[in-house]
């Protein structure tokens, strides 16, 4: 009896993550997406970041990076309206969150 409702607990939260990792994948139609240039581009000039690379994913565009300071990003975008869905930052060690905070990145 235990090991039944064991094992069914373990089936259901194996659903269940399959269910929320779902979310992180786009669905725009292919033929809606803006070229990554586009992308490369409106990040350079709004956010001064250089851009090391920009690939797909999950159906999203996935960027990574350096910031003007020089931390690396890395960041998801909607492939048709170029809207940012994630955005990580790896600080050096010199390197402050505090710069990001009131940007148009966190609102």
């Amino acid at each position: 009896m235990k090991s039944g409702f064991i094992a069914h607990a373990a089936l259901l939260s194996l659903l269940l993550s399959g269910f929320a990792m779902a979310d992180d994948d786009c669905s725009d139609p292919v033929s809606d997406w803006q070229p990554r240039e586009t992308l490369r581009q409106q990040v350079e000039r709004q956010y001064g970041w250089s851009v090391q690379r920009i690939k797909v994913d999950d159906g999203c565009y996935e960027l990574k990076g350096l910031d003007r300071k020089g931390n690396a990003i890395e960041a998801s975008y909607s492939p048709a309206s170029l809207r940012l869905r994630m955005l990580e930052i790896h600080f050096r060690d010199d390197g402050d969150a505090r710069d990001y905070l009131g940007s148009p990145l966190t609102e």
